[in-house]
C-alpha cells in the first residue's frame, strides 16, 4: 500500500542553492530525498509547499513523499533526523491523505524578514539578517506596507526568470515590528532591530525581498509612502526598489484549512 508522509521541515538556507534540485550545488530538496532513499531504499520524490531561494531560510517548510514503505511516521521523522546534515531537521512527520499536495492544498504562506538597523551586525546573527546602517522611518514605512495589503497584481514585485502565466496575489497582512534585541541561547543580542512579517494567498519570484527592498527606500526618505499605488499600477519591476538580500527572509509557516 503506498502511504502519503506529511513532514513540517525546519533548515538553515545559508549553504544550500534554494530548495528545489537542481545540477550544481546542494539543495534542500535533493538533501532530503537523498536520506529517505537511504531509510527506504525508494527514490521519492518530495512535494513541497514553497520553493524558497538560496540562502532563505524556513522555519515551517511543508513537504509530502508516497512510500511503500511500513515505518511508521514516528520512526521516520527519528531517522531522517540521524540522517540529515544539522542545518536540516524533520519537525514532525505524520500520515497524510493520499489527496494532500504540501502546495496545492495550501491556503496561504507567512514570511517574515529581519533587519538589523544597526552600525554592526553581532557575529551570530550575521547568517540571518540585513543590516541597513542609515536611519530608517518606521512609521512611514508601515504607511507604505497599508497599500500593499488587499489583492492587487505584483508584477513590479516580481523577480525575472519566473513562468507564472498569472501575478495576481492577495497579501493579508503586512505588519512591522520593532526589536531592542534578540534573544539567542538564553542570551538578549541588543541593537534595533525590525521583522517585517507578509501574510498572503501566494507568492511570486522575490516577491517578499523586493517588497522589503522597497520598503527600505521608503524608510530612507528615498521613495514616498504614497508612491507604492502608482509602483503596483506600473507592473515595471524598475520602478520598485532593489531586492533584499535573501539571508533575512524566513518561511514561518504554511497555511492550510479556512
Amino acid at each position: 500500500m503506498v502511504r502519503n508522509i506529511k513532514l513540517l521541515l525546519e533548515y538553515d538556507g545559508t549553504r544550500y542553492r534554494g530548495w528545489q534540485s537542481q545540477k550544481e550545488g546542494p539543495t534542500v530538496q535533493s538533501t532530503v530525498e537523498g536520506c529517505i532513499e537511504r531509510l527506504t531504499g525508494e527514490h521519492c520524490a518530495l512535494l513541497w509547499a514553497g520553493r524558497t531561494d538560496s540562502g532563505v531560510h524556513a522555519l515551517g517548510q511543508a513537504a509530502a513523499f508516497k512510500t511503500s514503505s511500513e515505518l511508521d511516521a514516528a520512526d521516520i521523522k527519528r531517522a531522517l533526523n540521524a540522517l540529515l546534515p544539522s542545518d536540516i531537521r524533520v519537525k514532525s512527520a505524520s500520515e497524510a491523505d493520499v489527496s494532500y499536495h504540501p502546495r496545492y492544498s495550501s491556503t496561504g504562506k507567512v514570511y517574515f524578514y529581519l533587519i538589523a538597523n544597526t552600525s554592526y551586525t553581532s557575529a551570530f546573527l550575521e547568517r540571518y539578517v540585513w543590516r541597513v546602517p542609515q536611519k530608517l522611518d518606521l512609521a512611514a514605512m508601515a504607511r507604505a506596507g497599508d497599500l500593499l495589503k488587499g489583492r492587487h497584481d505584483f508584477r513590479a514585485f516580481m523577480g525575472a526568470g519566473s513562468s507564472v502565466k498569472g501575478s495576481v496575489r492577495e497579501i493579508h497582512e503586512l505588519s512591522m515590528e520593532e526589536l531592542s534585541g534578540i534573544g539567542f541561547l538564553g542570551a538578549v543580542l541588543e541593537g534595533r532591530f525590525i521583522r517585517i512579517t507578509v501574510r498572503g494567498d501566494g507568492f511570486l519570484r522575490h516577491m517578499v525581498r523586493s517588497i522589503v527592498g522597497t520598503l527600505v527606500e521608503v524608510a530612507k526618505d528615498k521613495t514616498k509612502p504614497e508612491a507604492l499605488a502608482d509602483i503596483i499600477a506600473s507592473g515595471d519591476r524598475s520602478n520598485a526598489g532593489p531586492t533584499a538580500p535573501a539571508k533575512g527572509l524566513f518561511l514561518e509557516e504554511v497555511l492550510y484549512g479556512p
